[in-house]
Formats: C-alpha cells, sequence, structure tokens
C-alpha cells in the first residue's frame, strides 16, 4: 500500500513499483487538503500498478528513477519480442539438445535417469511450451502437483522424489536463460525439506539369524555386506583384483550402476577397508568354490554381476520373512556395521575411514545415539565384539 509522508515540510508519497521501494518529493504543503489530494493520487497509482498500465514518467517525469524503469520496459518488450518468434525452442526441443551434449558428460545411469524425467514428468506438461514463457507461476503450480502424484506403493511422491523431478527442470531453465538471453524463472525456489534419513540398524542377533536363513549362495555377499559397510554400487562392483586376502583389504576403487562400471561420487569414498578375520574366511572359501572366469567376486547363475533390484526382490526380502524380521532396505546393511563399529567402541575417525566419510561430522551427526564409550583402537575392538557375541 502506498503511504504519504513528510519531509522537510513537504509532503513524499511512497509505494513499491517492480520489486523496488520509491520515494517521490512533491511541493505540497502538509495540509489537510493536499493529503487528500495526494492520497487520491496514490490510490490511482496503486490501481494502475494492480491493472500493469502504469506509466513512471507520467507521474513523475523528472524523477531519476525513470530512466531506470524505463530501461527495464525496453529490455522486457525486446526479450517478449524475442521469444515470441519461431526462433525461441520448446523445451522438448531444447531438452533433445540438452541430453545430446550431456550424454558424453554423464554415467550410463545418470541419463537414463534424467532422461526419464524428463520424458515421463517435463514434457507431458511443459513440452510443447517455449521454455522462455515458462513462469515461476507455472513452476510451483507443476511442483504442487507433482506432490500429489501417486507414488508406486499408493503413496504420495515424496518429497526427495519431487527434488528429483525438479532438478533437470531447473537445470533445463537456467541452461536455456543463458544462451538465449532471458531471464531465468527459477529464482528464490527451495528445495522441498526432506526428512532425515532412517537409520534402522540391525542387532547383532538379528543379523547372525539372517546369516542363517539366507540361501548358502548369497552367504559370503552379505557377510562381507553387513561386515564391511560397502554400498550396494560398491559390493556389486567388487572385482577379485581389488582385495587383498593376505593383508587383509578391500580397495574401494568403483561402484557398478545399471551394468555399468562408474567413477564414486566423492573423493573420500575411494578407500581401503580393513577386513575382519570372518569376511576374509568366507572369501576365501568363495573364491575356491567359485568356478568362474568373471573378474567380478559376486556373480549369479549365468556369470554376470548382480543386479540390486533383482536381488532385493528375491532375496532380500524373502529372507527378511523367513527370518521373522522387519523390513529395511538393504542400505540398512550399512548403518548396521557403522552401529556396530560405535558399539563395540572403535575409533570414530577409523570408522569414517572405513565407511568412506571424510570427516567424523556425519558419523556423529547420522549416529550419535548409538555411540556409547569411544576408545582408541583400530579393529581388534569390533573383532572381539562380534566374537563375544555382541556383549
Amino acid at each position: 500500500m502506498a503511504s504519504i509522508n513528510t519531509r522537510n515540510g513537504k509532503l513524499v508519497i511512497d509505494f513499491r513499483y517492480r520489486g523496488q521501494r520509491c520515494r517521490e518529493q512533491t511541493q505540497l504543503a502538509d495540509t489537510p487538503h493536499n493529503r487528500k489530494r495526494l492520497t487520491l493520487l496514490a490510490n490511482k497509482i496503486e490501481a494502475e500498478i494492480t491493472l500493469g498500465c502504469f506509466e513512471y514518467q507520467k507521474y513523475f517525469s523528472q524523477s531519476k528513477l525513470c530512466e531506470k524503469f524505463r530501461a527495464m520496459e525496453h529490455r522486457e518488450r525486446a526479450s517478449s519480442q524475442y521469444h515470441n518468434t519461431p526462433y525461441s525452442p520448446s523445451l522438448a526441443e531444447f531438452a533433445d539438445i540438452w541430453l545430446a551434449e550431456k550424454k558424453i558428460e554423464w554415467s550410463k545411469g545418470h541419463y537414463i535417469d534424467v532422461s526419464g524425467v524428463i520424458e515421463k514428468y517435463l514434457l507431458p506438461t511443459f513440452g510443447n511450451q517455449k521454455i522462455s514463457s515458462i513462469t515461476k507461476q507455472k513452476i510451483l503450480q507443476f511442483r504442487s502437483i507433482l506432490s500429489q502424484v501417486p507414488g508406486r506403493k499408493g503413496e504420495y511422491l515424496s518429497s526427495s522424489r519431487v527434488n528429483h523431478i525438479m532438478t533437470p527442470l531447473r537445470q533445463l531453465l537456467n541452461e536455456a536463460a543463458d544462451r538465449y538471453d532471458f531471464n531465468s524463472p527459477w529464482k528464490n525456489i527451495k528445495a522441498l525439506k526432506v526428512g532425515r534419513t532412517v537409520i534402522d540398524p540391525f542387532h547383532l542377533d538379528e543379523v547372525e539369524h539372517f546369516f542363517n536363513v539366507v540361501p548358502r549362495d548369497y552367504q559370503t555377499y552379505y557377510i562381507t555386506r553387513f561386515f564391511t559397510g560397502m554400498r550396494t554400487g560398491e559390493i556389486d562392483g567388487l572385482q577379485w583384483k581389488d582385495i587383498d586376502l593376505v593383508n587383509k583389504t578391500i580397495k574401494v576403487k568403483q561402484a557398478l550402476s545399471r551394468n555399468e562400471l562408474k567413477e564414486l561420487k566423492t573423493e573420500s569414498s575411494y578407500r581401503d577397508i580393513d577386513l575382519i578375520d570372518r569376511v576374509v574366511d568366507v572369501l576365501q572359501e568363495h573364491k575356491r568354490s567359485k568356478h568362474t572366469t568373471s573378474t567380478f567376486v559376486f556373480v549369479n547363475s549365468k556369470g554376470k554381476p548382480f543386479c540390486y533390484p533383482v536381488v532385493s526382490r528375491t532375496i532380500w526380502y524373502p529372507t527378511l520373512d523367513a527370518a521373522g524380521l522387519r523390513h529395511r532396505n538393504p542400505y540398512q546393511t550399512r548403518h548396521t556395521y557403522a552401529t556396530l563399529l560405535l558399539a563395540s567402541g572403535e575409533s570414530p575417525e577409523w570408522i569414517a575411514k572405513q565407511m568412506g566419510h571424510s570427516t567424523t561430522t556425519m558419523l556423529f551427526r547420522v549416529y550419535s545415539r548409538f555411540v556409547p564409550n569411544l576408545t582408541r583402537r583400530d579393529g581388534s575392538a569390533f573383532e572381539q565384539f562380534l566374537n563375544n557375541g555382541g556383549r
């Protein structure tokens, strides 16, 4: 709302236009009559601003702000004329260009993820629209609609999934704005708040019960997974050349995603994991019993590396059911490893190194409630803890 103030005995009109505060000095003395006149003028200005027909120079031709607003209007007219021409690409056309350029830069898995999001969510809504015509209002409306879309299990899409869908849209708009010289509408749009990761680790007796129930061909896989804290892609992409059974270490150097080996996401993820004897023993037996020429440690009956969705569906969850254990996602094996290390009193610095964390900050933030009494030992306490049945 516009307001009327006084400065040096003269009336001043104060209002906002194009996101900027405007204060214009008049030559009117501060009298009731003049205040009434200026209030009527202020109401008229507010109405014209609302209707989009306000011309600053019409009322304040001597103001220093006239030139600034005139330049802004000129840029907007030029931009509108340019981007309403046939040369302004649609989102679908620009997405094809962008994906073709990014294909050589991205991993196969990431390319499939992004192109899938564009195909399933962005093209049906924005595909035929000129990319320069997509406004902030349309973006927020699209996000609101996404939050009401049912997911695979009948629930609505999570905030994390909505953010994942919005990311390619943001990248497309910002890149197109840079190339075609228009203002990106993606301003002050914050990602939806995502809740903390659910930590639901297994107790040691649950781990042992799982080992007793899981099919024999998968025992070594899960013993290694539970007692090294490796991520799914890391253990599925593990190769024999990266295991040193003499020095009891595993070098984590790559991850398997959609049957393709790729680099790890962070520098700290490249690490050497110290192995306890139990893992060394099962790996040695696994190596002797598997008559395969595959370079991968864990392979299916066809000699191919494990496929996470298949193993999860056919082995992980059926084993949980058979063992009478509540359902958790397979990533909880990594959380279990971290919490067992903490419960055994291992050094936080050593644990962070084993997990592939650059500092202990994440360790304490995620697993703080599992930290009992910390000591400065490196491996022996954990092994003793396991041998004593978790006591």
